[in-house]
């Protein structure tokens, strides 16, 4: 049976088995960057994911045609939607557990609205949307709040850098536009081809992976977790969730991705979140459905609700 928004069984599952990879890669994020620096991680994670992309289209969607003439594009895309963010994150995560990271990191959306009001002409601030960004805002806030007025051992700077992230995802959301008649796996296998190349040359200038000892079988199965499970396969259910229940429904795993990231720290690392940690979740979560914008709609008299 299918709803009216375009969801189904199959749909809910396939949105929450992705819900859980992409909070996963926060999980096997915290346990690599014990052992693996941080640029040295974020190379192996694009790279595998790329191969494991490549083999899975096999030649298919003319992608090497594509590569071949659009690779300035996909080399800045996987710049600003691979490579920077995922730094960020990493280095982010030597100092704060998945559950945190992950939180801030949701804040994704809200960035995409305010980049894109700003340098486009058709994403426009309602007052729907800017209640929206408001609250996620001040969730924001209250989750930075220990660190300004040095009540938790989280550097303030470390706190910044997902959020830093989730702005650069926020510019490739919009420039990814232009990407828009291209087959959306041929867009994933160029921005990872594009951001391995760019990682390759940072990982051995700054990490010197050669002179590092062997990573714990822990370690190496995270980073092979995070590169054919939460980046590779994710992108795969992504593209099917949009092909079967359109772009708009896919962006809700924007909502279930922290919650695993939480689950998953507290299940396996131990991970535990305090009041203010708790209490910006939620408000970046009210700040995400108003955006959405559906709940807001079902409310209204009548809407048929179901």
């Amino acid at each position: 049976m299918t709803t009216n928004n375009g969801m189904n069984a199959l749909t809910w599952s396939l949105l929450l088995a992705l819900g859980l990879i992409w909070g996963g890669s926060f999980f096997f994020a915290r346990i690599a960057v014990h052992s693996v620096p941080p640029f040295t991680l974020v190379f192996l994670r694009l790279s595998l994911a790329a191969l494991a992309l490549h083999l899975y289209i096999a030649g298919r969607l003319r992608i090497y045609d594509l590569l071949q003439t659009h690779w300035r594009q996909f080399l800045l895309l996987g710049l600003i939607n691979n490579a920077v963010p995922h730094a960020l994150i990493f280095i982010g995560q030597t100092q704060m557990g998945a559950g945190l990271a992950s939180i801030l990191n949701a804040t994704t959306p809200i960035w995409t609205v305010l980049i894109g009001n700003h340098f486009t002409t058709d994403e426009r601030l309602t007052p729907a949307k800017l209640a929206g960004c408001l609250t996620g805002l001040v969730g924001t806030i209250v989750l930075l709040g220990p660190s300004i007025t040095s009540s938790t051992t989280i550097p303030l700077w470390a706190l910044l850098l997902p959020i830093l992230a989730a702005i650069s995802y926020g510019f490739a959301a919009i420039y990814a536009k232009r990407f828009k008649g291209m087959a959306p796996p041929v867009v994933a296998v160029g921005q990872l081809t594009g951001s391995s190349i760019i990682m390759l040359p940072t990982a051995l200038l700054v990490d010197h992976p050669w002179a590092l000892a062997m990573p714990p079988a822990s370690a190496i199965a995270a980073v092979l977790g995070m590169a054919l499970l939460s980046t590779a396969l994710a992108y795969i259910l992504y593209f099917r969730i949009m092909a079967l229940a359109g772009a708009t429904n896919a962006s809700l795993v924007t909502l279930l991705v922290p919650p695993s990231a939480i689950l998953l720290g507290f299940l396996f690392l131990g991970e535990r979140l305090g009041l203010p940690e708790i209490t910006g979740m939620l408000l970046i979560g009210a700040g995400l459905l108003i955006l959405d914008g559906r709940v807001y709609a079902r409310l209204r008299p009548g809407t048929s609700r179901l």
